[in-house]
């Protein structure tokens, strides 16, 4: 358990939702209808708008610069560690907006120059979490566009709304382009949220788990996606798809992966392996690609076993094995892998998010099995963030920094315990939370 200096106890809000929008050059189309699965929507509080605020660049970006009133790719040589691509690469995480009202659609309106070069291309992802929930998915909200006419024009254009699955109060929009020449340039980003009708359907009590192949990322020295410089014996793991990408440092998405020796609870912070467009995990027809396929089938797993797609991924490259995973050196031989092989994978923030959110203090904070120091780590929260408790228990009694306490509160997107010591609030008893 981390015994670093506690920081003064305050309380914040819990927000930030996730959806995703894709824009491309003078692209003007209709508000894009439900997702499969979901109702129509029925506006019923006015909507509220907002400018994404460009010029803020912070640590948790990734190669991106913001100069003569426009963000564009620093360095177009720049590559995710884990996805292979012959574009430069780059991902602004904006500031999240704490809304005055409960939203659950979220659209989106760009304007950006892009030249006349195919491999150019601007996505605008959205997400949000409510006062007592955790971050829901990046979730695609509009068509995608791409510089492929060769018009270098400017283009604005209202992509349609993305639904979440739930209200929120808190909205984050993460903007990421792909950029071979260096000209692509992204001029304003404004978001309109409202409330509408609710999902047909909505997490599971139980987070999805599937069985995949699983490869060793290794890449040492290599930036990832969210613009973490891989170190050696490190613990995280890419998985194919944005939708389920953490931010640098973070654990808002993380998956526990058991192999022959042991399960590890690792977030995810690359894209990867084979494609970046493939959420197996989400029910099939809500995938962003590859809908024909079962929920828990990779693309690659497919292609490799059964000739999907002609035996190809979705950049049209020859599957050479069936990844759904790749793990880094640490995660890799802590689970017991010493060669390529299957895991069994679950999903942590696929589940049911009922519970209360608690903003927590201190880094390298251990998260453990059971309520003691004695029980296995699962995982460690990097630094202050908010957290999910379900449920509190009464457990081994510890003292940090002369704070002595025997509660401990259940982090279901972990799938452990946390002392309620980092838990930062004034009550040893978290207010309002059920024993477990």
């Amino acid at each position: 358990m981390n015994d670093r200096a506690r920081s003064p106890y305050r309380r914040r809000a819990a927000a930030a939702l996730s959806l995703l929008a894709c824009v491309g050059v003078a692209v003007a189309t209709p508000s894009a209808g439900a997702a499969d699965g979901q109702k129509s929507t029925r506006v019923e509080t006015s909507p509220i708008s907002w400018s994404a605020d460009l010029t803020r660049v912070t640590e948790d970006d990734v190669n991106v610069r913001y100069a003569k009133g426009a963000l564009s790719v620093r360095d177009t040589a720049f590559r995710p560690a884990s996805a292979e691509t012959g574009r430069g690469y780059g991902a602004q995480v904006l500031a999240p907006e704490t809304l005055d009202a409960p939203v659950n659609r979220v659209s989106a309106e760009l304007v950006a120059d892009l030249p006349g070069d195919a491999g150019a291309e601007v996505v605008v992802d959205v997400r949000g979490r409510s006062a007592q929930g955790t971050w829901t998915e990046w979730v695609p909200a509009g068509a995608r566009g791409t510089a492929d006419q060769g018009t270098g024009d400017q283009g604005a254009g209202d992509q349609g709304a993305a639904v979440l699955p739930r209200a929120v109060t808190t909205v984050q929009a993460r903007i990421t382009l792909w950029d071979t020449e260096g000209e692509a340039r992204v001029r304003s980003l404004r978001l309109t949220a409202e409330k509408g009708a609710a999902p047909r359907t909505s997490a599971g009590a139980t987070a999805v788990t599937a069985r995949v192949f699983a490869t060793r990322e290794g890449l040492v020295g290599g930036t990832t996606a969210n613009g973490h410089v891989i170190q050696p014996n490190d613990h995280f793991v890419a998985l194919p798809s944005r939708r389920g990408l953490s931010p640098n440092g973070s654990a808002q998405y993380s998956v526990q992966v058991c192999g022959p020796a042991r399960c590890e609870t690792a977030p995810v912070w690359d894209v990867g392996p084979w494609n970046t467009k493939d959420d197996y995990w989400n029910p099939s027809p809500t995938r962003e690609m590859f809908k024909d396929l079962a929920q828990g089938m990779p693309e690659a797993q497919a292609a490799y076993e059964t000739g999907y797609n002609g035996g190809k991924d979705g950049s049209g490259r020859t599957v050479l094995n069936p990844a759904g995973i790749d793990l880094a050196d640490g995660t890799f031989y802590n689970v017991g892998l010493n060669d390529n092989g299957w895991v069994t994978v679950t999903y942590l923030w696929t589940g049911d998010q009922t519970g209360k959110s608690f903003p927590t203090w201190g880094t390298d904070v251990r998260i453990r099995q059971q309520a003691t120091t004695a029980s296995p780590e699962v995982a460690r929260l990097a630094g202050p963030t908010t957290v999910n408790v379900k449920c509190q228990v009464h457990g081994q009694q510890i003292t940090v920094d002369g704070i002595t306490n025997d509660g401990w509160a259940y982090l279901p997107s972990f799938g452990g315990y946390i002392s309620n010591i980092f838990i930062d609030v004034v009550e040893s008893w978290l207010p309002g939370v059920p024993n477990c």
